[in-house]
């Protein structure tokens, strides 16, 4: 710690038992806060991706700023998707296929059970609103007949 470094809470000054390297200060070593931004080992594993343009399918050159990311330009006419429905209908039911194969498929013996579950939890619903309506419809007979 030099002149010019305010003392921290918790480490000592001049006057006190030395330290392990004899000279009184103690190293007081606390927990960094994390801040939101990015660490710089996380940013330079980013940086070792390489960014592919989605439209070309080709690795999109890097900018002045090394994010690799193309700038925006304005759209043109034909820059966008398809308006034929036909090929919007292919494209979406290809992107639902590709969805499902990503989803984890319970097996044979966690569909009986979570099956088992969901008849259980609807005959206690379908048991509790007769209740409520055998219920309401005696107390309705008292008061009005």
């Amino acid at each position: 710690m030099s002149d010019s470094e305010p003392a921290r809470p918790g480490s000592t000054g001049a006057g006190s038992d030395p330290g392990p390297d004899g000279d009184g200060r103690t190293a007081v070593v606390t927990p960094q806060r994390p801040t939101g931004k990015r660490s710089r080992r996380g940013a330079a594993a980013e940086d070792q991706s390489a960014a592919v343009d989605l439209a070309t399918g080709t690795e999109a050159a890097p900018t002045k700023n090394g994010s690799g990311k193309k700038k925006k330009t304005a759209k043109k006419r034909g820059d966008g998707p398809s308006r034929n429905p036909f090929v919007f209908v292919w494209t979406y039911l290809q992107q639902v296929v590709a969805e499902l194969r990503k989803v984890i498929w319970p097996n044979r013996k966690q569909m009986v059970s979570y099956t088992t579950v969901v008849l259980f939890f609807l005959a206690f619903m379908v048991a509790l609103i007769w209740a409520a309506d055998f219920g309401l419809t005696e107390l309705v007979n008292l008061v009005f007949a």
